[in-house]
């Protein structure tokens, strides 16, 4: 029981304390834009790529889908963004394990420039269908996403509240494990 009470505590301090610092933002958000992101922890290999590097991966296109916050209201819609499945960036990382139940003990931290921060389970990333909707974003309609995102962002576009783990200035992805 106290592992579980552990985790829950690592999972909640990590997204409050990301939430707590964006909400402290202005509106100029040229400040958060990043170029790149860096993939790390227990991975084989540390990454850094840019929107370059991602064009290299298969890349997926979102069609339309609604923003939803916390609260459960319809804050917008998004639509033709381009990108790479999270899961695809982390399988070129190749995540480390010495056990064969070690995957399962791991956590993504994705987190922005602003400070906010979101959480998934490798169960959800590779054993569920949100993997297979979370994109880690380039390009909408064909050209670079803009400033209020950054050139890099992340979207889990299987959740039912999207806006919950949505990270505009994504610049960091961090691969943990959280149970011995």
């Amino acid at each position: 029981m106290k592992l579980s009470i552990r985790l829950v505590a690592v999972i909640l301090t990590t997204c409050l304390a990301g939430t707590a610092l964006a909400d402290k933002k202005t509106g100029d958000t040229a400040q958060y834009v990043t170029t790149s992101i860096h993939v790390h922890g227990a991975v084989e290999k540390s990454l850094t790529l840019n929107v370059d590097d991602m064009r290299k991966f298969s890349a997926d296109q979102t069609g339309e889908f609604p923003i939803i916050c916390q609260s459960g209201a319809k804050v917008g819609t998004m639509e033709n963004h381009k990108g790479v499945l999270l899961k695809d960036i982390l399988n070129k990382a190749v995540i480390k394990t010495v056990a064969h139940n070690d995957v399962k003990k791991m956590m993504v931290i994705a987190s922005a420039s602003d400070g906010y921060k979101v959480v998934f389970s490798w169960s959800e990333l590779f054993n569920s269908p949100i993997g297979d909707g979370v994109l880690v974003m380039f390009e909408k309609d064909g050209n670079p996403i803009g400033d209020e995102e950054g050139r890099l962002a992340l979207i889990s576009t299987k959740d039912i509240r999207t806006g919950s783990r949505h990270v505009k200035w994504l610049n960091d992805i961090e691969v943990r494990k959280v149970v011995e």
